[in-house]
């Protein structure tokens, strides 16, 4: 039996240097699909989506949400400990396979995705039309002094600001590796902060002076942040894309599937960063916004309890 010690231990023992590992507790039964998301809001919402829309699919679910990053998550992918997955096509390609192409074409994405994922008994399933890239932001006051409109704006003061980005920005290719080939731009200095949160308030109390922020978050609505244009083209084409398991497949059935997908023929950009708002910024309920977003579009009946 597959137990939450048995993945602290293995992830602990490949990744010493990453935090968020799952924590001991009980036993999950061979019967349950294991549904994991990256540690931030965004993809612990669609995690909880994907639950939600399982469970009243008559599939036994158990949630490991917010297990940590990327680096983290992919390895307890590959070795059985979980088996969904809400991933983003470009950059979950260019982890799985560093030699493939920039994504922009997402059908011929996913095919390359798929085959890179075969060899670990892992599928990405259809992708949906909502897209979240790493974008990078600046306060109005900043773009203002600089005359920033696009990312291309910031090579000529680049050397004299910081930027705040995930830890892992320094090795991420479409982070400041991206940023530095694609347009030249080295910055000053760079500080690691864990959340987008952290990053933006340190943005807005000048800290630093550009952020890397996510492009669905709903914080960019109403604060005076103006988000720069990738106007180079470094991002790749980030469809939502769920990643499961093959013994997901076998344990639920054609239900697992069949389920996924129609979350994904639902979830688009706008409404995300929606549902981004609703959570991040006005503080619902994660769970209550899940099963809300499922009623709005039928994939659960009205009546469903929260």
């Amino acid at each position: 039996m597959r137990t939450r010690v048995a993945a602290l231990l293995l992830l602990v023992v490949a990744l010493p240097s990453c935090g968020g590992s799952p924590a001991p507790g009980r036993s999950v039964p061979q019967d349950a699909v294991v549904v994991a998301s990256f540690n931030f809001p965004e993809s612990e919402l669609v995690g909880e989506i994907y639950a939600q829309a399982l469970e009243r699919a008559g599939v036994r679910v158990h949630r490991e949400l917010g297990l940590g990053p990327r680096e983290l998550v992919l390895p307890a992918l590959r070795a059985g400990l979980v088996d969904v997955v809400p991933e983003y096509l470009g950059t979950a390609l260019s982890t799985v396979d560093p030699s493939a192409p920039p994504a922009r074409d997402v059908p011929l994405a996913r095919r390359q995705l798929q085959a890179a994922l075969r060899p670990d008994r892992l599928q990405a399933l259809e992708p949906s039309p909502a897209q979240n890239e790493n974008g990078l932001a600046v306060t109005r006051a900043t773009a203002d002094r600089l005359r920033l409109h696009t990312t291309s704006d910031l090579r000529a003061a680049a050397g004299e600001l910081a930027i705040a980005g995930p830890p892992e920005c320094p090795q991420r290719p479409y982070c400041l590796p991206g940023l530095a080939q694609r347009y030249g731009i080295t910055f000053g200095s760079f500080v690691a902060y864990l959340s987008e949160s952290q990053r933006i308030t340190a943005l807005e109390q000048g800290i630093v002076d550009v952020a890397v922020v996510f492009t669905t978050d709903g914080v960019l609505a109403e604060r005076n942040l103006v988000l720069l244009p990738d106007d180079g083209g470094l991002q790749p084409s980030e469809q939502v894309v769920p990643v499961v398991s093959d013994r997901a497949l076998q344990v639920g059935g054609e239900r697992v599937r069949s389920t996924l997908d129609a979350v994904s023929a639902r979830l688009d950009s706008r409404g995300l960063t929606f549902l981004n708002w609703r959570v991040s910024v006005a503080g619902r309920d994660l769970r209550a916004e899940a099963l809300g977003w499922l009623k709005r579009h039928a994939l659960v009946a009205h009546d469903a309890p929260a």
